[in-house]
């Protein structure tokens, strides 16, 4: 009997391998379509980037805890984006260290009278400041309530059509939000919010908060996080893009409605996942309501940001992530394979919860049951090299795929060497690097069984030059 359930598992496994892996071709294809596409009409949009008339104001919001140390480097480099109509508002959201007090010796910050709206209940604003240097910088200092919080602090007292959220470690490219702007505009349908690709701004080169060539980093946990996140953007983001059921959009760097934010409650701040909700109520309130609508990723602007050098902060990061999506699958599990919420709702969702809320579960255990299986003869080695092609080598082949989508239409890494190291990590990542994210995201499970909702602390950076 034990035999018996033991085998069937071992089908189940591979069951679930050949499906994602199908997934994946899919999404493959789908992106192949949508970069190729960007490739050819780039230059047509807009040749000199020059500010379109019609471009609708924006905010960046950028909550700040404890930043003391890069918080100056990071706002200046917020104030050099080039984007007609912009407002930067800097949410200090309780920090115990002297953030404020260099913000407000760097800027010159006055205390206004300013009136924030109260359409989404915050923690306390103990204070709103301008700034007597550049007017467009606004610092508002409230009581600690979180990341979400301060985003909704930040919603309340911008006047602005759109906002971008971003962390305050992170350096937008100087024309990013006016190619983000482009594509709000050419639009046949509502665009409640766009997504940018986000880099590893590890080593690489920076001047005056503008990233001038890009590196790949030198130690080797940063550098397998490029590739990762060149793969998870350039091939995921942007095959479901091509389907209208793109249901994250990073919290690094993301483009949002204002108004339609305002309207669906802004930030919940009961989750540690509060991009991807947001993301999803929006898909849920869009279709509800029966309007046409767009969510949309876009493969060029680009935010850099600095990723965990350390396994035990990589870990904290991936444990979030995980324990966010959960969060979010629950908050929405009516729209699970509902075809009232149309592709989002019939496909998207239904992928995420049994590939990347569940995928870890079966990942884990298919590996110690196959080789258990095998060591005791109860499945053939014809099995054991099948499981392996699917759970490993497929993986290797996607890993490079996506590397010449990257090579052949957006192609940010200009030297050789670093395009030969991101070659070798596609191959290297599939080895220990990816079963060591499924142990975590394992472990992120049985945290949120356990009720742990913590944040976690996040070591913050200066960018090197």
């Amino acid at each position: 009997m034990v035999l018996d359930i033991i085998i069937y598992y071992n089908l189940v496994v591979i069951f679930y391998f050949l499906v994602l892996n199908f997934y994946y071709i899919f999404l493959l294809l789908l992106a192949s379509d949508t970069l190729f596409y960007y490739q050819r009409t780039r230059q047509l949009r807009n040749p000199r980037k020059e500010a379109n008339p019609l471009a609708a104001s924006i905010a960046i919001l950028a909550p700040a805890h404890n930043e003391e140390p890069t918080i100056v480097e990071s706002v200046r480099a917020l104030l050099h984006v080039e984007y007609p109509e912009l407002e930067v508002i800097v949410i200090n959201d309780g920090s115990k260290d002297n953030t404020l007090t260099v913000l407000k010796n760097a800027f010159k910050l006055f205390a206004v009278p300013r009136a924030a709206e109260t359409r989404i209940t915050t923690k306390p604003v103990k204070g709103i400041y301008q700034s007597a240097v550049d007017r467009r910088l606004t610092v508002i200092d409230k009581e600690n309530g979180g990341k979400a919080d301060s985003l909704n602090a930040g919603l309340n007292t911008s006047r602005s059509r759109l906002f971008c959220a971003i962390d305050a470690d992170s350096l937008i490219e100087k024309d990013a939000l006016n190619r983000l702007m482009q594509y709000y505009l050419e639009r046949e349908a509502k665009t409640v919010a766009l997504g940018g690709v986000v880099r590893i701004a590890n080593d690489c080169r920076i001047e005056n908060g503008e990233v001038i060539e890009a590196r790949v980093p030198k130690k080797f946990l940063p550098a397998m996080q490029v590739m990762e996140y060149i793969r998870a953007f350039l091939c995921g983001r942007a095959g479901w893009n091509k389907l209208n059921s793109l249901l994250i959009i990073s919290g690094a760097f993301g483009l949002f409605e204002r108004k339609s934010v305002m309207e669906c409650g802004g930030y919940r701040t009961d989750t540690v996942g509060e991009d991807m909700e947001l993301v999803v109520r929006l898909h849920r309130m869009m279709r509800q309501q029966k309007k046409p609508y767009r969510v949309v990723f876009v493969p060029d602007p680009v935010c850099w940001t600095q990723a965990p050098d350390t396994l035990k902060v990589l870990e904290r990061q991936r444990n979030r992530w995980q324990r966010g999506l959960i969060e979010t699958m629950l908050h929405h599990w009516k729209m699970i394979g509902n075809p009232r919420y149309g592709l989002p709702g019939a496909i998207g969702m239904p992928y995420f919860l049994f590939f990347e809320v569940l995928g870890p579960v079966i990942e884990i255990t298919g590996y110690i049951v196959v080789i258990i299986s095998y060591i005791f003869g109860w499945i053939n080695l014809t099995f054991l090299l099948l499981f392996i092609s699917l759970a490993i080598l497929f993986g290797v082949l996607l890993s490079l795929f996506s590397l010449l989508l990257e090579e052949f239409t957006v192609k940010k890494y200009e030297n050789p060497k670093d395009v030969i190291k991101l070659f070798i990590l596609a191959v290297l990542e599939n080895f220990g690097y990816r079963q060591l994210h499924s142990w975590w995201r394992l472990k992120a499970i049985f945290d949120f069984i356990g009720r742990k909702r913590s944040w976690g602390e996040m070591q913050r950076k200066a960018f090197a030059p």
